[in-house]
């Protein structure tokens, strides 16, 4: 007994499926199955063999009954006619009942069996009444099935970016895990608008390429690694994965483009993370200069009250005004020098006067006259 994979349904499900007796099938032929979910219209893709029957292990089979034919086609032709209808009731009903979800689209299954609504939502819905109202005005069973925007885009999208059926509509049965380091290997552009697919979300086919690029990868020194080429020593600065070759920087300076068989040996391995040149020296600022840094000095700046607004007290102003003499006449006179006679002694203070203060130690001493 022959079996084949078979596509069937609006989502695209993909099954192995028995075929009767000796009945032998083509690819690309319509033909009646019966699934977990009743009688429905498939189309044969390829007969089963080791590789299909290993991918598809997990996936609900069935039996193929027979080939399609010209009643089938009116039937199945009466059956679209009438989903628009039951879409726009489903809709009615939704909108009575207030329930925060969007219908996407309505599938009636070929031998009537039931009728599968799908939608989105963000939470969970209570949708027993919705279920209750449509039993009754479709006299089946309804199935109701929560999908998210690549399930959307799966049911609504036509044609990608490459011309072609979208990947999700044709032979993708299950959605792959997509992430932007798969973008950056590829070294694709990261503009959301040219690797975003039809549901908005990165697309699938970044995923395809993903391994290759692994496997090639693991075979060259990583960015940063010390080298030794037949040009010298060098340091890895890029990779080009596809082609297997490595942009180096030598040791005067010159970057130059090599294939990895000219790497003789790795020195040191990198960390893999793109690096950049030395780093430019810190300008000094706009009105100081930088032997004023190495002695310590401050420079002017502008406050940061805004130009022209004094800057706040702090406490170590208000320590050092406290310790500084009140008035000017209370600094300690200068200290005068004279080569020709020493100054005269000064007579013994009085028990009224008072000794001068000293200078703080956090002032400049006064500077002598020669």
């Amino acid at each position: 007994m022959a079996s084949y994979v078979v596509r069937y349904g609006i989502m695209r499900f993909l099954g192995l499926f028995s075929a009767r007796g000796n009945d032998v099938y083509a690819r690309g032929q319509q033909v009646i199955i019966r699934s977990n979910r009743g009688l429905e219209l498939g189309e044969i893709l390829a007969a089963s063999n080791e590789a299909s029957e290993s991918q598809l292990k997990e996936a609900p089979g069935g039996q193929v009954l027979r080939q399609q034919t010209p009643q089938d086609s009116n039937e199945l032709a009466h059956i679209h006619s009438k989903e628009r209808n039951e879409f726009d009731i489903s809709r009615q009903h939704v909108a009575r009942l207030g329930l925060d979800m969007q219908l996407v689209d309505l599938e009636h299954i070929f031998g009537g069996e039931r009728v599968v609504v799908y939608y989105l939502s963000e939470d969970r819905i209570d949708f027993r009444e919705l279920v209750k109202a449509l039993a009754a005005e479709f006299q089946t069973r309804i199935e109701m099935r929560q999908i998210g925007v690549r399930d959307e885009a799966k049911l609504l999208a036509d044609y990608g970016d490459c011309g072609k059926p979208v990947c999700c509509n044709t032979h993708l049965q299950e959605m792959p895990p997509v992430s932007m380091k798969m973008a950056k290997m590829q070294k694709a552009t990261l503009d959301p608008t040219k690797i975003s697919g039809r549901c908005g979300r990165l697309k699938c086919c970044l995923r395809y390429e993903f391994d290759t690029y692994e496997e090639l990868q693991k075979e060259m020194p990583p960015i940063g690694s010390d080298v030794v080429t037949n040009i010298g020593r060098a340091r890895v600065l890029g990779q080009e994965i596809l082609s297997q070759q490595l942009l180096i920087s030598t040791e005067d300076n010159r970057r130059v483009l090599v294939n990895v068989s000219d790497v003789l040996t790795v020195l040191k391995r990198g960390s893999g993370q793109r690096e950049y040149g030395p780093r430019e020296p810190r300008e000094e600022a706009a009105t100081g200069s930088g032997d004023d840094h190495k002695r310590g000095g401050r420079s002017e700046r502008p406050p940061r009250g805004g130009q022209g607004q004094p800057r706040p007290p702090r406490e170590s102003d208000k320590r050092r005004d406290d310790r500084a003499p009140k008035n000017a006449s209370e600094q300690p006179p200068p200290v005068e020098a004279s080569t020709t006679e020493p100054p005269p002694a000064d007579p013994a203070p009085s028990a009224s006067a008072q000794p001068p203060v000293p200078p703080s130690p956090g002032d400049r001493p006064p500077e002598t006259q020669e």
